[in-house]
């Protein structure tokens, strides 16, 4: 599904780059362009992007991102 129509980037392009390492929508917006135009998307793009991390175990108990 697109996340960010100005850029064409989908859900899976954004788990894509929290695989290889993105985790800030500052960073987002450098690998893939996503948040970069009109900036509508930056929330589920974040959502989106969070849910990844959490998926790979990077956020802990209390919600803070640490560096698995």
């Amino acid at each position: 599904m697109y996340v960010c129509n100005c850029r064409g980037v989908t859900d899976q392009d954004i788990r894509n780059a929290a695989y290889d390492g993105v985790t800030n929508l500052r960073s987002l917006r450098k690998c893939t362009g996503a948040t970069g135009q009109c900036g509508k998307c930056a929330p589920h793009a974040n959502a989106v992007l969070k849910e990844t991390l959490e998926d790979l175990n990077c956020y802990d108990a209390i919600g803070s991102l640490s560096y698995a």
